[in-house]
């Protein structure tokens, strides 16, 4: 029996790369160990079989963005733990390559209500962490929202522009009816968390939420607890 030695070393001797270039390979995936892919340099290996896939690519991988379409009812932490390998969305269009990296030090910069529902972003590239915190009174959040009562009568054009809470006014905005039963909400400078108060504030009481748009990142067909990644073409 050899020495164990780190998978990094055995990629370097067999590639004849540098020990960082062969953990450029294993971090991005393309090395496998008796079949199996491993992502860690420092993984101990023996005389398993190595394997380097044919397109590697020598790169370093890439910060994830993925959004994912956050059931009702789950908390952030609970939000974060439905990103796994097989609740990756089929309509997944990305080409992005799923690697176990992806799913650590994930960040969720917008916050949305634990009962609400839908489009919810996680990263880990602190560019895109900046831009949605620093341009969050730019960046428009569409909501559809299940509501119930009465409507006052100047009800829709006070939730458009017209509401006052803690002696602040709320900056315009545009809502309309979806239907009989739903309004859709198109915000800027508002957090969706005020919605369920504003509609009070005009006689309706909130039923259910979903986020459908982030800025120009829309929900499409995800369904309840699938995501997608975001490409570094994605604009919000």
């Amino acid at each position: 029996m050899t020495e164990p030695v780190r998978l990094a070393k055995r990629v370097a001797a067999l590639t004849q790369c540098s020990r960082r270039e062969a953990e450029m390979y294993i971090e991005g995936g393309w090395v496998r160990v008796d079949g199996v892919v491993v992502e860690e340099p420092q993984f101990m290996v023996q005389e398993q079989r190595i394997e380097i896939d044919p397109h590697a690519q020598l790169a370093p991988a890439e910060p994830a963005t993925l959004v994912l379409h956050k059931p009702a009812g789950a908390t952030l932490a609970e939000a974060r733990a439905l990103i796994r390998a097989e609740s990756r969305s089929p309509e997944d269009a990305s080409g992005v390559r799923l690697l176990k990296r992806h799913f650590a030090r994930l960040e969720s910069p917008l916050s949305l209500p634990d009962s609400a529902s839908g489009l919810q972003v996680f990263t880990q590239d602190w560019r895109v962490k900046r831009r949605l915190e620093e341009d969050f009174d730019r960046i428009e959040q569409e909501m559809v929202v299940e509501v119930a009562g009465k409507l006052a009568p100047n009800g829709l054009a006070l939730l458009n522009h017209g509401l006052s809470f803690d002696n602040y006014a709320l900056p315009p905005i545009k809502v309309s009816w979806q239907n009989e039963t739903h309004l859709r909400f198109a915000l800027k400078r508002i957090a969706p968390e005020k919605i369920e108060r504003m509609c009070n504030a005009v006689g309706l009481k909130t039923l259910a939420m979903k986020r459908i748009r982030v800025g120009r990142i829309p929900m499409s067909r995800m369904q309840p607890g699938q995501w997608r990644y975001l490409t570094s073409s994605d604009r919000f």
